[in-house]
Parts: structure tokens; C-alpha cells; sequence
């Protein structure tokens, strides 16, 4: 029998499968057996370290609609067993569903899911007892040395035997339709005409459940055996096109859709308009009562002066970031804490009351509560969703993204732009982009570079932390101007490439 030892840190550098935004990620073909066992056996290594994980203690394991998943779902769980412990294979599953099973069950999970990204990448989301691997838990499993008996796989990095699949545990699925069956009132949205948008989304089967329970009419669209990277911060032409002409067909009062995982929303409004996800996330958090949000930078101003809620407070982008500063307010003395992004996922740290029922926390990325809490908003105020966006500030965001745009490069471009090394200096900015948008305000550079002009128009560049993409949000007040701003800079930094 060989024995090897392998350095997590040095192996994802080699492999080009890294940490991202949430989880590792890189292209399936990087993704070996090999490579997914290693990074699996790294998890529970870390978790004996940190809260002496037992011999036999249960795994919870799901994963989305990809191709790729299923296989390495397969070397997840020959992980798991080697290392003694109990895998419970969830199924194709929501990210939101297996993390709310684990966190009531107080045990590990992992899920597999590229989330919104193309059919050719994939990836690992690990989970523990507590919630999601924040920064510091991706850096302490970094420094992992693994003892591998390398004779378990083939030269391509496959599993040279085949691993059997436990029998699919159905519970995660029920207890996350209980979860806003027990909470919302039985025919709460009766009268509401509802389309969903199936795609490949993990969820599309549990959304037509929800929703039909819940009493609307529901009419399923379009679910596909194909994967479909549906992004809910850079939509397609086509979503856009298609929503519009579903809208005008069945007269439906909104569109609901997920990503690939089902943890980031997208919702239209009557006339088959997407509502953009940091807007959805100031209404589903005046819904749910919330005082205190903690939301990304790149995320609308709108928050801020909307005057609804006590504190807003600004992180980095990405949901461990948000969580942590979600953490950091409980600490501070605040109440009533929620989190979302502007891909619309929503996150809530403290349980939420109402009507006599209880919604425990769910610390991650949901889809199911923003689709519920708006339309439960628009019955309420008695206003269509569209009459809910104007009644917000006039402040509209907008992003897309240049593809195979690689990162190091992306970051190469930001630091030609502006450097924390020279703080005052704003005339290269200036050269690049005063002709289109002005003289420069104020920079921020808590995350990309974030770029205030003295209009109040932003433009906020950063490199993705999942994929080889180059993202632009801008912010103005009109959306004409801030979709205008977003095809202005992709173009200047699509010739840079």
C-alpha cells in the first residue's frame, strides 16, 4: 500500500480548483475523484481539530442537476466512509434545504453544485455543524497535510472501483417544505397567478409544490434536461425576452426562478419584469420586520434611504462576508438580523416571529423566502410588485460580466486604475472613464474598486470569485443610465484583454 502526503495549499494551487466565493469551484475536468476526495478528507480533518467529530457521526450530502455531480457525489461519499463517518446522501437537492437539515441536525454537510456558473465548472460547498465555512475556515483548511493512499484511484485521478450510493434520505427535502409550510398561513396566496421558471434548477419541482400549497395558481415553464447557467445578477437576453412574453401570454402576477442550486432568487414582476435581487432584498426584509440588514457594497443604496430599517451594515462581496458581519452586529446588541446579496439570495440570523409562528434562522443563501415574502407583501399593501419597486427610492442598479476574462488579469487592470498605495490619485480613472462619467468623487476599495462620481453615478469593478469573469456593477438614477454605464465599461475593459 502507498502512502503520500499532500499539502491542500500546494494542491490547489496545482489542480486549479480553489477556494471562490463559496466553496471550491474550478472546471470539471480539474475535478477529479482524486482531487474531491483529497478536499473531502481536508473538511473532516478540520472539523476533528475544531469540534471533535466522532467515529461514525452522520454527513449529510446533496447536489444539483449538473452532469459532473453525480460522480463526484460518488467520491465524496468514498471520502466520507474512509474517514469513518456516516454519509446520508440527500439527493438532488436544494443548497438552502441541505444546509437547513444540517444545521437542525447539528451535523456536517457538503453540497455539490456550481451554483449559477457554466456546465463545464463545478463545485464543493462544505457546511458545518454551524453553518456554511466562513474565510478563516477555508485558510485553516488550506494548511491541511493529507495522508493519501494514492492506489485508490487511476492515472486519470478516477476512482479505480465504484462507489455504491447510500439510500436517498428524504428528510432534508420535508423539513425544508415544513419550513414555510408551519411558518406561512395555509391559502395565503390565493388568487395569485404564479409562473415558474424550471430550467435546471435543483428546486424547480419543490417551487411548484410550495406555491401551489400555499394556494396560487401555478403554471410550471420550460423545465429542461440541459443544463441552464441562469446568473440572477447578469441575466440573459433571452430570460428577459422570454419572462416578458410569458407574462403578456398567461397574465401571470410574477415569474419565480433560481439559480442552478436554488439558492439565489429571481422574480419578475407583473408585467414579466425581473426585479433586481438587492431590490428584492430591501422588500423581503420590510416584510419580515427586519431592523437590522447586512448587505454587500455593490449592493443599491436604496437600503440606506428607504429609512426602513434601525442599521445597514456594508461587507465585502460574498455570503461568508455577509454572514460574518450578520455575526458581528448579534455581537454589537443587534436585533431582528438579516443578510442578502445582489444575486438575491437572502440569509436570516435571528429567528423571525409572526403571527404567532416561528422561522428559525437560516444563516445561508435562500430562494424560497424572497419569492413567498414578496408576493405576501404585494397582498398586503394591496399593490402589484411593480407598484412596490417605484415606492422605493430612485436608485437602480445594474452588472453583467466579460467571460473568460482571467482573474489575475482582472486584478492587473484594477491596480493600473487605482492603488491603495497611492490614495490621492484619481487622474487615471479619470483618463479612463471622466469622458463618459465625470469627475471622480471618492473610491473605495473594500472590495474591487468602487468608484463614486461626483453625479452620485457608481461603477463598482472587482474580478468573480467563482469564475474566470470580470463583473461591473454601476448604480444611477435611472435604469436606462445604469444599464448604459454597465455596457460603457465592459466595453473600455473588453479591450484591455
Amino acid at each position: 500500500m502507498n502512502g503520500i502526503r499532500i499539502s491542500i495549499d500546494e494542491l490547489m494551487t496545482k489542480s486549479g480548483v480553489g477556494f471562490g466565493t463559496s466553496g471550491a469551484r474550478g472546471l470539471v475536468t480539474h475535478m477529479t475523484d482524486r482531487i474531491c476526495y483529497i478536499y473531502t478528507v481536508a473538511f473532516l480533518q478540520y472539523l476533528e481539530e475544531i469540534s471533535g467529530i466522532g467515529t461514525g457521526e452522520r454527513v449529510a450530502i446533496g447536489g444539483d442537476l449538473r452532469d459532473s455531480t453525480l460522480r463526484i457525489v460518488k467520491a465524496v461519499i468514498k471520502a466520507i466512509r474512509d474517514k469513518g463517518y456516516n454519509p446520508r446522501y440527500c439527493g438532488r437537492i436544494p443548497s438552502p434545504a441541505l444546509a437547513y437539515y444540517g444545521l437542525m441536525e447539528r451535523i456536517p454537510s457538503v453540497m455539490i453544485t456550481g451554483s449559477h456558473i457554466p456546465d463545464d465548472r463545478n463545485g464543493i460547498k462544505f457546511m458545518k455543524k454551524d453553518g456554511e465555512i466562513l474565510k478563516r475556515d477555508e485558510a485553516a483548511m488550506k494548511r491541511q497535510i493529507i495522508e493519501l493512499r494514492d492506489e485508490l484511484f487511476n492515472d486519470s485521478g478516477m476512482l479505480e472501483n465504484e462507489t455504491d450510493l447510500p439510500d436517498e434520505c428524504h428528510e432534508a427535502i420535508e423539513r425544508y417544505i415544513g419550513r414555510y409550510r408551519d411558518f406561512f398561513p395555509n391559502d395565503c396566496l390565493n388568487g395569485k397567478r404564479i409562473g415558474v421558471y424550471q430550467h435546471s434548477a435543483v428546486g424547480r419541482e419543490i417551487m411548484v409544490l410550495i406555491m401551489r400549497e400555499m394556494g396560487a395558481e401555478v403554471t410550471p415553464l420550460e423545465p429542461s434536461d440541459v443544463f441552464i447557467p441562469v446568473d440572477t445578477e447578469a441575466i440573459r437576453r433571452e430570460d428577459i425576452e422570454s419572462a416578458k412574453l410569458w407574462s403578456a401570454q398567461w397574465k401571470f402576477d410574477a415569474i419565480i426562478t433560481t439559480d442552478g442550486d436554488s439558492d439565489r432568487p429571481l422574480i419578475s414582476d407583473e408585467n414579466g419584469v425581473w426585479i433586481r435581487g438587492d431590490i428584492a432584498g430591501i422588500l423581503c426584509a420590510r416584510f419580515l420586520n427586519a431592523n437590522t440588514v447586512v448587505t454587500p457594497i455593490s449592493c443599491n443604496t436604496a437600503v440606506e434611504k428607504c429609512g426602513c430599517f434601525e442599521r445597514v451594515y456594508r461587507t465585502k462581496i460574498g455570503s461568508p462576508y455577509v454572514i460574518e458581519g450578520m455575526q458581528r452586529t448579534g455581537k454589537d446588541g443587534a436585533q431582528w438580523i438579516v443578510g442578502y446579496e445582489a444575486n438575491g439570495g437572502f440569509l436570516t440570523m435571528s429567528d423571525i416571529e409572526w403571527e404567532g409562528r416561528v422561522l428559525k434562522a437560516l444563516p445561508t443563501r435562500d430562494a424560497m423566502i424572497v419569492h413567498i415574502a414578496l408576493l405576501l407583501l404585494s397582498i398586503h399593501e394591496n399593490k402589484s410588485l411593480s407598484q412596490l419597486v417605484a415606492d422605493l427610492p430612485d436608485r437602480y442598479t445594474c452588472s453583467d460580466r466579460l467571460k473568460q476574462f482571467p482573474t489575475e488579469k482582472s486584478r492587473a487592470k484594477l491596480t493600473e486604475l487605482y492603488s491603495k498605495d497611492r490614495p490621492d490619485d484619481v487622474e487615471f480613472i479619470e483618463s479612463v472613464f471622466g469622458g463618459d462619467f465625470g469627475t471622480v468623487k471618492s473610491v473605495d476599495v473594500t472590495d474591487g474598486l468602487r468608484i463614486i462620481f461626483d453625479t452620485e453615478e457608481v461603477m463598482h469593478l472587482r474580478p468573480s470569485g467563482n469564475a474566470p469573469e470580470f463583473r461591473c456593477y454601476t448604480e444611477a438614477d435611472n435604469e436606462t443610465r445604469a444599464r448604459e454605464m454597465v455596457d460603457i465599461c465592459l466595453g473600455i475593459m473588453n479591450t484591455w484583454r
